[in-house]
């Protein structure tokens, strides 16, 4: 892979901060752009600005075409059977509270249960507690292990309680502070032997995984486009065409109706329209194709060979730091290979990660510190808070090591 002609790609990596080179590390909150996505954005915002399914004119046609051509592209792209099972979003978040919202008006009743993990982003959480109050349900939780791993066995107990099986579990594909990745394919296989539909938060494993959700057999997926390297405001919630048809709507609008009559006579377009209320963010969602197809122009084997070598590198040299912990080590548990992606979550003794991040991004280092959103997981490990470097397709090693080498520099200056 030739990271040279990749970087190239994305304008913000050339630039300066403080004056000096940029090195992005926090790919995990959010992702460069490429071109491919830039040069649409810009022809839709000035000129190619049509409303979408609403009219016969050129402008609206061709954003149309657009936006369909985007949900063809993506439903390529996961594996989904049709394109009905691709819904458009706001995001990961906006995707798990459509969830959230229309499968506990369909499904679930006072007494239920839904089951999550402790290594939840808040956006896979906060939704199914709102529901359980809505709805009288309760939320139990599948505790992670203290090497981030989940012990299958637990997951059963909870599964098979008191003969009451969950109508839900919800777990993320890659934790965004541990960076490991779940064995989805043995996890729900274990859900649905107990008949239990399994919900997967993909944001992070959209970027880092090749993602089939037939294979998968994952009842929904969910991931945002600005961690795929498309825009902000544009997600995707893929759900098996069984539960869509039967949930009912999360927004009443434009589009997503059939027929509107007085007092109560209306009706649901079919889907995919049925849960895309009003305007859509039609110039988005084709940014977010424009970034898929960007994807699929790399060799996928290169992409993976790569992310390997940064992550097996990163833990090395993170790992002879002097009181640094990683969290998420990879490894096998529980008769389960955990891989683990470029996303990597530590505490440094005696040092707060805020001010480690500060001092780094003077030196050019874009890193993250704080909770990361999932204050529930940093409570198991007696933090509040971890320093993370995240990396994506377009970091190099020298990155890495320039990051290392500030990371020692900084601690020499804090400690």
């Amino acid at each position: 892979m030739n990271l040279s002609q990749i970087r190239e790609q994305f304008p913000a990596l050339s630039q300066k901060v403080y004056g000096k080179p940029l090195v992005y590390l926090d790919n995990g909150a959010t992702s460069q752009k490429p071109r491919q996505v830039l040069d649409v954005l810009q022809e839709m915002q000035g000129g190619l600005n049509g409303n979408i399914h609403r009219a016969v004119h050129y402008l609206s046609v061709q954003s149309t075409e657009r936006y369909d051509r985007a949900r063809a592209t993506i439903r390529d792209f996961i594996n989904a059977a049709s394109v009905n099972e691709v819904i458009f979003t706001s995001g990961t978040t906006g995707s798990l509270n459509l969830l959230a919202f229309s499968f506990g008006q369909t499904y679930i009743r006072p007494g239920d249960r839904i089951v999550i993990t402790r290594a939840e982003h808040h956006s896979n959480i906060v939704p199914w507690q709102m529901m359980c109050k809505r709805t009288g349900a309760s939320l139990e939780v599948w505790e992670v292990e203290e090497s981030g791993a989940m012990d299958p066995k637990k997951l059963e107990q909870i599964l098979d309680k008191q003969g009451r099986k969950p109508k839900l579990l919800a777990i993320a594909h890659i934790s965004n502070v541990l960076g490991l990745v779940n064995p989805l394919r043995e996890i729900i296989r274990i859900a649905h032997y107990y008949g239990v539909p399994v919900v997967v938060d993909g944001a992070q494993g959209i970027v880092h995984k090749k993602v089939d959700v037939q294979d998968m057999d994952a009842d929904f997926y969910v991931f945002s486009g600005h961690k795929l390297y498309g825009p902000t405001g544009t997600g995707v919630l893929y759900g098996k065409e069984k539960y869509l048809e039967e949930m009912v709507p999360w927004q009443g609008g434009g589009d997503m109706i059939t027929k509107v009559c007085l007092p109560t006579g209306t009706t649901y377009a079919p889907l995919p329209l049925k849960f895309e209320a009003g305007t859509a963010n039609y110039i988005g969602i084709a940014g977010l194709g424009a970034a898929v197809e960007f994807i699929n122009n790399l060799n996928s084997f290169d992409i993976e060979a790569h992310e390997k070598e940064i992550t097996s590198n990163a833990m090395k040299a993170l790992q002879e730091i002097e009181g640094c912990k990683i969290y998420g080590i990879p490894g096998t548990y529980y008769g389960q290979v955990y891989e683990k992606a470029p996303v990597f979550s530590m505490s440094i003794e005696g040092v707060h990660p805020a001010d480690i991040a500060i001092l780094l991004d003077k030196l050019g280092i874009a890193a993250r510190s704080g909770m990361l959103c999932a204050e529930p997981l940093l409570e198991r490990y007696q933090l509040t808070a971890v320093l993370r470097a995240s990396f994506a397709l377009y970091n190099t090693q020298e990155e890495l090591d320039f990051f290392v080498e500030s990371l020692r520099k900084v601690l020499k200056m804090l400690r």
